[in-house]
């Protein structure tokens, strides 16, 4: 009969002691807020969030290499390599690309390394261009191992094992490799136990300071020093004087009179000169007298009038 169906909702019941029936209670819970939608990429269902997921995930499970170099670097053209190869720079390896055109600098590239006993490995071009990072290779590069430096005592050490006064050159603030090359030639020509230079912002060892040094790298070590002024103050604890080559020095360079014993002679830079704390370290500054109005010599010809005037009073 009408009214008396069981069934769920057949009959309405009124709003009074049932605050649910009827619509007022549900859409006042309907109208509460929900907070801030959540970004694209925080909401599980979305594309971006499975997109930002994914790529975590691959980057996760990605190997992290080191690299395989070891701080070599690389001198890619084949004029660089070959200037290299004439220089009897040391190379690890000479890298060519295949199917690269033979011409005359290649073939002396190859002549160069068969004399020096040089491995010479051909590879895929792709493959040498992220070896070089892109550089312009013309087909064929070079690889030079890490230079391997010295520690400033072992200056010392190797004068004393030739049974000489120590004859140090210090730089400082020399940015131009190729001066550091020039200098650690005139170290090598002038009976010099090695060169220190800093750790940062000075030139180091690369490819350049190599050829400028036209293989004297090989014959007298360079040592890093992660301070200069403390490294002078423990050379001057060991014996030696310290000089630093000035353009207002006090002592001209002819009548410098430490020449013949322990010495440590600093060089700084064309533009700035001998930084602050490194003049006042010097037990004495040496000007080299000129006879033009010429303010300063560059500095690696400056290291070389010195270091034969030394030469020189040593006999």
């Amino acid at each position: 009969m009408p009214g008396n169906s069981q069934r769920r909702g057949a009959i309405k019941k009124s709003g009074k002691g049932n605050p649910t029936a009827g619509s007022g209670g549900r859409r006042r819970r309907s109208l509460e807020g929900k907070g801030p939608t959540p970004r694209a990429e925080e909401r599980p269902n979305h594309k971006k969030y499975k997109m930002v997921r994914a790529v975590e995930k691959r980057q996760q499970s990605k190997p992290r290499r080191k690299p395989s170099d070891g701080g070599a670097e690389w001198v890619a053209g084949r004029n660089s390599v070959v200037e290299l190869l004439r220089a009897n720079v040391p190379v690890n390896g000479v890298y060519v690309a295949e199917g690269t055109e033979r011409d005359e600098r290649l073939r002396e590239i190859f002549r160069l390394a068969a004399e020096q006993h040089i491995a010479l490995l051909e590879i895929g071009r792709p493959e040498l261009d992220r070896l070089t990072g892109g550089a312009v290779h013309q087909g064929i590069a070079a690889k030079l191992d890490a230079y391997e430096y010295a520690h400033p005592d072992d200056l010392l050490e190797r004068a004393e094992e030739l049974g000489e006064p120590p004859l140090i050159v210090m730089l400082d603030g020399i940015t131009d490799p190729r001066n550091l090359g020039a200098i650690v030639r005139s170290a090598s020509g002038f009976g010099a136990h090695g060169v220190v230079i800093p750790e940062r912002r000075a030139a180091q060892m690369t490819a350049a300071a190599w050829k400028t040094s036209a293989g004297a790298a090989a014959r007298v070590p360079v040592a890093r020093a992660t301070n200069l002024t403390r490294q002078l103050k423990a050379y001057q604890e060991a014996g030696l004087m310290v000089v630093g080559l000035a353009a207002d020095g006090d002592v001209e360079l002819p009548a410098l009179d430490l020449a013949d014993g322990p010495l440590v002679v600093v060089v700084g830079s064309e533009g700035k000169g001998l930084s602050r704390l490194v003049s006042e370290t010097c037990d004495q500054l040496v000007s080299i007298p000129m006879s033009s109005d010429l303010e300063s010599l560059n500095a690696g010809v400056a290291t070389g009038v010195a270091l034969y005037a030394i030469a020189r009073a040593r006999g």
